[in-house]
């Protein structure tokens, strides 16, 4: 009895697929996703945004940046919750995870609107990210900055 239930969990723990390891580049795609959508709307202007903000920040061509935001886009629709993403990025250094939370920022304000919605996103993932408040609201008013 005892075999059959220890082949019945060990065969279920085999079939369970792997967790694919992501990148720095596609986690922060994710979250550059989660951030336009964090207000219900997914706009052509945060699309291109995030396009941009890929190609110029991991230099990546215009087709890559795009297929990295097609991986983007296909994880961020079947995320539970930002942790998968946001552990990724917390691993880079200080400097890299402040350009990323500006990035975001740069992401939510490409639609020229700025919702609850976005705001709670951006102070949910400060500390997921090891980000103060303080320099999160640095790194916004340096992607408004940016804006003009």
């Amino acid at each position: 009895m005892f075999d059959s239930l220890k082949s019945l969990f060990s065969s279920d723990a085999a079939e369970k697929p792997a967790d694919v390891t992501l990148s720095a580049q596609t986690a922060t795609a994710a979250l550059m996703v989660e951030a336009a959508m964090a207000d219900g709307v997914f706009t052509q202007d945060e699309e291109a945004r995030i396009r941009r903000l890929l190609a110029s920040g991991f230099d990546l061509s215009a087709q890559e940046a795009g297929q990295e935001l097609d991986r983007a886009k296909a994880l961020a629709d079947t995320a539970v919750d930002h942790h998968k993403f946001t552990r990724v990025v917390k691993n880079l250094p200080k400097d890299e995870r402040l350009k990323v939370v500006e990035d975001l920022w740069c992401v939510i304000l490409a639609d020229d609107e700025n919702t609850s919605e976005e705001d709670s996103l951006m102070r949910r993932l400060g500390p997921l990210l090891a980000i103060t408040d303080r320099e999160r609201g640095e790194a916004r008013h340096r992607a408004q900055a940016r804006q003009h």
